[in-house]
Parts: C-alpha cells; structure tokens; sequence
C-alpha cells in the first residue's frame, strides 16, 4: 500500500495546476497527448477519480463509467477541433473535479446510467478544451490524451480495489476527498 500511496503522491506532485486553457502545452503529436493529462493536478484528480468511483460502484461501472468518459471526451474534442464554441469550458473542468471528488468522498451510488450520464458530461468539457488546443490537425494528440485518460481512470480502479481488497475501503474515499480538495484549491487559485 505504501508504495501505491508514493506513486499517487508522485503523480500529485510532478503535476503542475490546471493547465486546460487554450493555447497551454504542446499538441502536435501524438505523445503530446499522452504526456498532457500527467501533467495536471485537474487532470490526473478527476481522471483518477473517475476509476475511483466506478469500483466503488463495480460491477458493469468498472468499464462503462471510463469508457463513457474516454467516449465523449473524444466526441468533445471534435467538436473543440471543428471550432464549435461551447460555454464555461474551464469552469466546468474545475466543477467535475470537486463534483467527481464528492461522488468518491460521499460514496455516492447512482444508477449505472445515471453515473455514465454524470462523467460524460463532464468529459465532454475536458475534451472540447483539449481538441480547441488542438485545432483541426490534433487527431494523434486526442488519440494519445485519450490513451493516457484511460490510464489514469485504471490507475483509479487498481487503488480502489487494492484498498478493497485490504479491508482498507475508506482510503478509496479519503482519495475523493483529496479530489475535492485539489479542485476547491484550484477554484480558489492557491494551487
């Protein structure tokens, strides 16, 4: 477990704040995109979170949940690379990390419908800003975000059930509730 913990903090700290604005990072290849989500500390939270919730939900969750994010990132990428505005991008990246934080946190047990409805939603936002970033050439950078984005949600669900595994459950949501203060932070601009 210590050795988990060490990584998650690594990850945590070799982020960098939320870097989801237009015109931050590079997005011409394909390892751009891979290496742009490691990057975030909005990024790796949320991403994380998302594997978070769907073990605690189990079942079908532990693959809709992240296929439904991964799925409509990528249908909001397009739409970002096709110039297609979309309202309260950024504000709505920070939302989905203390949202998708108080869903680990509370241990919040949605309908599987209901909770593919909630992270594609929010997928959605977090795809149309990377896809902006990317403009209309940005297919192999979507595609390596995309793959990174998988990633984290399994680096998410491998925690959570180790920790299930170890009887040790409410680390799972005092993960969350780490989410949550890593968006509050990012809000309030201190991180």
């Amino acid at each position: 477990m210590n050795r988990i913990l060490s990584v998650f903090a690594l990850l945590m700290l070799g982020a960098s704040p939320a870097l989801a604005h237009v015109g931050h990072g590079a997005t011409e290849s394909f390892m751009a995109g891979v290496a742009h989500p490691f990057g975030g500390l909005d990024h790796i939270a949320v991403m994380i979170a998302v594997g978070l919730w769907a073990a605690l939900k189990g079942g079908r969750a532990l693959w809709l949940w992240p296929a439904a994010f991964v799925g409509v990132m990528l249908i909001g990428g397009g739409l970002g690379m096709a110039g297609v505005d979309l309202p309260l991008v950024e504000p709505a990246i920070l939302a989905s990390v203390v949202a998708i934080g108080l869903l680990v946190a509370l241990a919040v047990n949605m309908p599987l419908w209901a909770g593919a409805a909630v992270v594609g939603a929010f997928a959605l936002f977090h795809g149309h800003a990377h896809g902006t970033e990317a403009g209309l050439g940005g297919a192999e950078y979507m595609a390596g975000f995309a793959i990174a984005t998988a990633t984290l949600h399994l680096i998410g669900i491998g925690f959570a059930l180790l920790m299930a595994r170890n009887a040790l459950r409410p680390a799972i949501r005092g993960a969350g509730v780490v989410c949550v203060v890593v968006g509050a932070g990012l809000i309030a601009g201190v991180i």
